[in-house]
């Protein structure tokens, strides 16, 4: 394909004014599609209505289409994969969706059953009847319970897949809705507490003035059981400036609350902490990148993102670092400070969850899993590694908070997921593995490293299909998040690797700075005004691809969603010459007017602020919509989004393919009128979503016409 320099100097053949205003925010006469940003406007869903006619009329036409979607949809509706649950002193209680209950099934067993090949489920709760009975699109978006019996719920559900929800009072023993219960009708962003059985701490949009610029609660509210909630007493109140602001309850492992505290988010990743002490608001002095991480053997415990100086000593950036409890309620600001964790070379802390038997951190050691098990033990936290297998993704599934119960995930690219169990006494044994879903003989994985811009090795993995020869032939699939300390893990490739690895693709999984893979340093490392390196450690992945031999520009596809999205927009504006195929899902993608679409505003502590001169000069020089340029041959992208995204917002989307069809650009669009940002809220909209997205690569990137029009 042939290239020409995309440059901040060339201009769009619509003949739009591209003079800037003095805000740096484009405006109506330098964006001919603004109108797009109006979600369910009568304009926008015609023209949604018109490119996903277009796009499903192509794709449905290729033969490999049915088969491709039947296939997904067995795998979606397997009724023999693992059924993860979270355990209740009342049972062990699971999600279910399948194809006779595509909104899905609330449900428990005990845990012999569960054990066994076939468990019994008591049904809590029937989504299904319960949306019919509603005339409602309802999402499960899960529930908030009273610990500690966890029988009284707060159901958090949202119409057609937003984040923002609706929430009503459930009773799990009776397995029905309070009648006259607590109830919180309006859709909104935030979340509840249960403070005891007639209280709720309550931090949602509570009308006018009470969401910030992000479009999140700023304000909670303590509400009585039978009275309104309008005339519930606010207690905290952060700022509109703020992403959010909010309270929460500190509560031991038995559930018994310890303290109150409260949070103001000044940026997406910037915290001010407060505890409630004789009823005054005291601000923790903790750093900005830090958090609150729950209260262990008697000591509250915090978690810090950057070095930490304090009384003498210094704590290194992912530290975990405890205090006693009692010492910490009395002087929060003077409580003596011990370490209980910190990160060796190339390792960083991806979670920690707490039984009655001790607190377990999970970890990655060179992006492999490791998980190890502390105990505040003689005056000292003492650590021992969980026997789990190596190399391999380990993730804490679910942990007991009335026993020492705990359950782990043993995963990679072509071993199906497998399920351990511990009562915390005994070593972890399986208990259910998933079941195979592609045939892996043959195939294998390796993980190689990329050399960046700026010389900074990049680690991916390449999972490569049977019989790959080293001629550059070979169709190849590259994903990439690279962006809010997120890592990016082997895991198995169900669904990938029946419909790309089977057919004799290859799949690259990279490990870019702005994730989590190394520790908070290498998310700090691409942010703001260094966002680039992580488009640049993206680019060096696929160049290293074709230099190795292991495919050419002519093959070589690259994925990501969200921020994800706006990675592959970058790649392909920025190196339209590298790349043949590009699935650009549910993405940012103006990166000027990001602020203003959606929830935004929460993001400017990631990548700037447009409306500042100096910060809208970092994004200027990669934001993918502005660089969609005339005289550039691009890769025929495949944007995709949901109408139903309160998150990310479909406007993205639809401008990029709007710009690219004013250009003359071949391209395809389509969105799905559900499903919110995670895309698809059953399985038969995930299947078609999978299907669509096979089919495109399979024409771009293995039958070499591609899909253009």
């Amino acid at each position: 394909m042939t290239s020409h320099p995309a440059s901040a100097d060339n201009h769009p053949a619509d003949g739009t004014d591209q003079s800037m205003p003095d805000n740096g925010v484009p405006g109506p006469e330098q964006d001919p599609f603004i109108w797009l940003e109006e979600a369910r406007s009568p304009e926008a869903l015609a023209w949604v209505e018109a490119e996903n006619k277009r796009t499903l009329a192509h794709m449905a036409a290729d033969p490999r289409f049915d088969g491709l979607t039947t296939e997904a949809l067995a795998i979606y509706d397997s009724l023999d994969r693992i059924p993860f649950v979270s355990f209740r002193p009342d049972g062990l209680y699971n999600f279910w969706q399948d194809k006779d209950n595509p909104k899905g099934l609330v449900r428990r067993t005990t845990l012999e059953s569960y054990r066994s090949d076939k468990p019994e489920w008591d049904i809590v709760l029937d989504v299904d009847t319960l949306a019919k009975a509603d005339g409602k699109e309802w999402v499960y978006k899960g529930s908030t319970c009273l610990p500690p019996a966890l029988n009284k719920c707060m159901i958090a559900l949202s119409d057609g897949g937003e984040d923002a929800t609706i929430m009503r009072e459930f009773d799990m023993s009776t397995k029905t809705f309070v009648e006259g219960g607590f109830e919180l009708p309006q859709k909104s962003q935030g979340g509840i507490s249960w403070i005891d059985e007639d209280t709720l701490l309550v931090t949602r949009d509570f009308g006018e003035g009470t969401l910030t610029e992000s479009e999140y609660a700023f304000t909670s509210r303590v509400w009585k059981r039978g009275t309104d909630i309008s005339d519930a007493p606010e207690i905290f109140r952060g700022e509109k400036t703020d992403v959010s602001a909010g309270v929460s309850l500190m509560r031991d492992i038995s559930g018994a609350i310890q303290a109150r505290t409260a949070y103001r988010s000044v940026s997406f990743h910037e915290r001010e902490y407060f505890v409630e002490t004789d009823g005054e608001w005291v601000k923790l002095e903790m750093p900005l990148m830090s958090s609150l991480s729950g209260i262990v053997d008697g000591h509250i415990l915090y978690s810090t993102d950057v070095d930490w100086e304090v009384d003498g000593q210094t704590f290194p950036a992912d530290s975990l670092i405890a205090m006693d409890l009692e010492e910490w309620k009395a002087n929060p600001n003077g409580a003596a400070k011990t370490l209980v964790w910190a990160p060796q070379d190339r390792q960083t802390r991806q979670g920690s969850a707490t039984t009655t038997d001790g607190l377990y951190i999970s970890l990655l050691d060179n992006v492999a899993g490791k998980i190890l098990k502390y105990r505040f033990t003689d005056g000292q936290w003492i650590g021992e590694p969980v026997d789990l297998p190596a190399n391999a993704t380990l993730g804490i599934t679910t942990a007991a908070n009335h026993s020492g119960e705990i359950m782990f995930t043993v995963s990679d690219f072509l071993n199906p997921t497998t399920l351990y169990y511990s009562d915390g006494a005994s070593a972890p044994q399986p208990i259910k593995t998933s079941p195979s879903h592609f045939d892996k003989a043959g195939m294998s994985v390796e993980q190689l490293e990329a050399t960046s811009a700026d010389g900074t090795k990049i680690p991916y993995f390449l999972v490569k299909p049977a019989a790959m020869q080293m001629d550059g032939t070979t169709p190849t699939l590259m994903y990439g998040y690279g962006g809010y300390q997120i890592s990016m893990l082997p895991s198995y490739l169900g669904i990938t690797g029946k419909l790309w690895l089977e057919n004799g693709g290859a799949y690259v999984l990279t490990n870019l700075r702005g994730g989590g893979e190394f520790g908070p340093e290498w998310h700090q490392s691409a942010m703001r005004e260094n966002k680039q390196r992580t488009w640049d450690d993206f680019i060096a992945v696929g160049k290293d691809l074709v230099k190795r031999g292991l495919t050419s520009p002519e093959h070589l596809g690259i994925q990501g969603g969200s921020q994800g999205g706006l990675l592959v927009g970058t790649a392909f504006t920025q190196r339209p010459d590298l790349f043949s195929g590009a699935i650009v899902q549910i993405p940012l993608f103006d990166m000027l007017r990001f602020h203003l679409i959606g929830r935004g505003a929460s993001w400017i502590g990631e990548y700037g602020d447009p409306r500042i001169a100096e910060q809208r000069a970092w994004i200027e020089r990669y934001s993918p919509y502005q660089k969609i340029v005339e005289g550039v041959d691009y890769p025929t992208p495949f944007l995709w989004a949901s109408t139903a995204d309160d998150r990310t917002h479909p406007a993205h989307a639809r401008k990029g393919a709007a710009r690219l069809k004013a250009l003359g650009q071949p391209y395809w669009y389509f969105e799905d009128m559900t499903g919110g940002h995670s895309g698809g809220v059953d399985n038969e909209q995930r299947a078609k979503i999978q299907a669509l997205q096979m089919v495109y690569l399979m024409q771009q990137l293995m039958d070499g016409s591609g899909s253009d029009e």
